[in-house]
């Protein structure tokens, strides 16, 4: 349709959803469509949970919750920062699948946002720090702060969260390059690849997926404990990766209350969204209760389009492939614009839970656009602020029951072959944190039982969090025939059990990867020759050109080398060359990309000083820019591009300034490099709809980035933000290059 008759018709579909009343919670689910063969059941909501925005389950079956009670109380976020967000445990004491009993475990919250239940204790996540309360009938007694710099700038869409307990006994989390793990009485935190936005969950090898807010999925394709090694090497290949690039979205209901609503092809000729612009909480579904066919499932939620999306993945050696599940619709879809999935989960009971954050606001009001302050205005969509949701989504006709979790030793160690994977991960949980070291007989002997491979996996797992994994269990399970998933765990088991007086053992299954060109062990074996360096450097370096040379066309086993090399690229690149002087081969591409983004000192230094300069500019680019450009400015892959080197950043100040008052959306050049989808996001927002930016604030923002790293441009003067301010006051959409380029 054009012109008239589709005003004509967008004008209709408003004027049928000029309200969206709130809808009591026992009525809520008569606005949900299922996909066949399921059906919802509610858990909890108000008064009992506000504002649920993550949740984990005990060995109870208890449902601890956190509420962000205070997130953007109206659209100018007043009193975001008051202390009134809380942990509270909620229970089904008469057991007729609803909550009825709520205990506050701990309150006086701002904006927490993650929670992982350790030992006897648990982790709670509220910026700036990571603590960890011990617990004792269910009350916090001690309280040890973890990390002081859980979160180091970006706002509350753009900070870490997750603290996902992964396969390999470490917590990751989304939006964030640090993995913990609890040793004795003392924390220890390592290095990881940045992961997604909002949301974390890992399939059966024990492999990370991640989203962002525009992009349905990303996909690891090696364990999670790899790969980290080199802050120059800038993205690996192999993670990160999007399986599915469809990011389609099909909503129930008309959906112009999206931040951008008022772009071309945000919304189509019925205004309801056509892309993710709120992809979180991606869930690979393990719960065991679906059917075979949901297997190797991952679930999306949109809360901006009210739904949740159904992906299929299919797995070729390590290679990860996905499609959406359905043409022109979605697993769950609901027309209460106020239905806000912001997290899902595996259950104890199979079932797929879904935390509903039940708020008319979604934005956060450092990208809040006038458009939708106006559409917020005009459905009263900022009150009430008390209500929230939990769900569950399960077979219909079916009433699952939660497992006795509170079974003996030996109960658990046979629960690691459980077909449900929350089981599995709960059982290996708790034979480690409870130091169950009267299983580890049992735990070796199921290593060695061929009936269930994923039960011998956990078992590998499993000794290895208790410190029980021998070094010749780990080399037995990395010979041929052993089935690729177990062999995959073998590899990046490794490090907890190679040693000065067998490293040698592990170095000839290294170098037998070459020799029989098993081009599926490769990347593993380049991955872990860091492994070998730490006990024989010459080894390590033969090793890694061995394989650099019989593997040169391969791209995983090219970055899974270099991982290991930081801030010595040049001289292995010299030794390389003396190998195979090819420079057109992929590890030679490779290696010179890294080098090329390797951070000189003096740059590093630079930067520093630039901040020390502007201080404002520097708070500003740590909270709002790095989370998606890098703290080096070189960008994040999935994200941003760089503004290191970047020709808008140095060049002409009035482009500079209106992208970063009304953003920039579509394809950018940078650098004689098209960035685009699935690249970067597609969208920068803008700055300028934030009243409580005063133009000396954003003129240090855009003054510390044209002099940080290797930028040598000049300063910008508020007055020059004032002025381009004027010129397009009326404007709301975000530039195109092509706009900015006619300028």
């Amino acid at each position: 349709k054009t012109g008239t008759s589709l005003k004509t018709t967008r004008a209709g579909i408003q004027q049928d959803f000029t309200r969206s009343p709130f809808v009591p919670a026992g009525q809520s689910i008569d606005h949900m469509s299922v996909a066949d063969g399921f059906e919802v059941k509610l858990v909890a909501s108000e008064p009992l949970v506000t504002t649920p925005v993550a949740l984990t389950f005990d060995d109870r079956g208890r449902i601890w919750v956190i509420e962000m009670n205070s997130y953007m109380p109206d659209t100018l976020a007043t009193g975001e920062n008051t202390p009134n967000s809380r942990i509270v445990i909620l229970e089904d004491k008469n057991g007729d699948g609803q909550a009825d009993h709520r205990t506050v475990f701990l309150d006086s919250l701002v904006l927490p946002r993650a929670l992982c239940l350790v030992e006897n204790g648990i982790l709670v996540a509220e910026p700036d720090s990571l603590w960890f309360y011990e617990i004792a009938a269910d009350k916090p007694v001690r309280k040890t702060l973890v990390d002081p710099e859980y979160v180091v700038g970006g706002n509350v869409e753009h900070q870490p969260n997750g603290l996902y307990r992964a396969l390999d006994n470490w917590i990751y989390s989304a939006k964030s390059t640090k993995r913990y793990r609890k040793k004795g009485d003392k924390w220890l935190i390592n290095e990881t690849l940045l992961r997604g936005q909002w949301g974390l969950s890992q399939d059966d090898h024990g492999r990370l997926y991640a989203n962002n807010h525009s992009q349905n999925l990303f996909a690891d394709y090696f364990p999670p404990g790899l790969g980290a090694g080199n802050i120059n090497q800038g993205t690996v290949a192999g993670f990160s990766v999007t399986p599915v690039n469809n990011n389609r979205v099909f909503p129930a209901r008309p959906n112009s209350g999206v931040n951008r609503g008022y772009l071309p092809g945000v919304l189509d000729d019925s205004l309801r969204l056509v892309n993710f612009t709120s992809a979180c909480a991606p869930l690979v579904y393990r719960g065991g209760l679906f059917g075979e066919e949901y297997n190797f499932n991952v679930f999306v939620a949109e809360p901006s389009a009210n739904l949740i999306k159904r992906n299929i993945l299919t797995e070729n050696g390590y290679i990860t492939t996905g499609r959406q599940a359905y043409a022109d619709k979605e697993f769950l879809t609901s027309t209460d614009e106020r239905f806000r999935p912001v997290n899902l989960y595996d259950g104890p009971d199979g079932a797929l839970y879904v935390v509903d954050m039940y708020r008319g606001i979604l934005e956060h009001i450092s990208f809040l656009t006038p458009y939708l302050k106006s559409e917020i205005k005009k459905r009263q969509l900022t009150l009430p602020l008390n209500a929230g949701r939990i769900y569950k989504i399960i077979p219909g006709g079916t009433s699952p029951q939660p497992p006795n979790l509170t079974g003996n030793a030996a109960g658990l160690v046979a629960m690691l072959g459980s077909s449900n994977g929350w089981l599995r991960d709960f059982a290996q949980k708790t034979i480690i944190d409870k130091k169950f070291r009267q299983t580890i007989p049992a735990l070796q002997k199921s290593l060695w039982e061929p009936a269930s491979t994923i039960k011998r996996v956990h078992a590998l797992w499993t000794l290895e969090g208790l410190d029980a994994l021998a070094p010749d269990d780990v080399l037995r399970l990395l010979q041929p025939g052993v089935p690729p998933m177990l062999r995959v765990q073998a590899f990046a088991a490794i490090p907890s059990v190679i040693t000065a007086s067998n490293y040698s053992r592990f170095l000839k299954e290294f170098e037998r990867v070459i020799r029989e060109k098993d081009a599926f062990s490769a990347p593993y074996a380049g991955f872990l020759s860091g492994s070998v360096a730490a006990y024989d450097p010459a080894a390590a370096q033969a090793l890694m050109l061995d394989l650099a040379d019989a593997f040169a066309g391969d791209v995983y086993v090219a970055d899974a080398i270099i991982s290991n090399l930081q801030d010595k690229e040049a001289g292995f690149q010299k030794e390389m060359l003396k190998k195979n002087a090819d420079t057109s081969l992929v590890f030679h591409r490779q290696l010179a990309a890294t080098i090329k983004n390797a951070p000189a000192v003096h740059t590093r230094r630079k930067t520093v000083e630039t901040a020390m300069r502007y201080p404002r500019g520097a708070n500003m680019y740590s909270t709002i820019c790095q989370t998606c450009h890098g703290t080096d400015g070189n960008g994040i892959k999935s994200l941003a591009p760089p503004v290191n080197n970047s020709e808008w950043v140095t060049g002409d100040k009035e482009k500079l300034i209106a992208i970063v008052l009304y953003g920039m959306t579509g394809p950018v050049m940078v650098n004689n490099h098209l960035y685009k989808v699935p690249e970067i996001s597609g969208e920068m927002p803008g700055l300028a709809h934030d009243t409580k930016i005063s133009a000396e604030a954003l003129a240090q923002l855009l003054s510390y980035i044209r002099q940080s790293w290797q930028n040598n441009a000049g300063p910008v003067y508020p007055d020059e933000i004032d002025r381009v301010r004027a010129k397009f006051k009326n404007r709301q959409a975000s530039f195109t290059a092509e706009e900015l380029n006619r300028m």
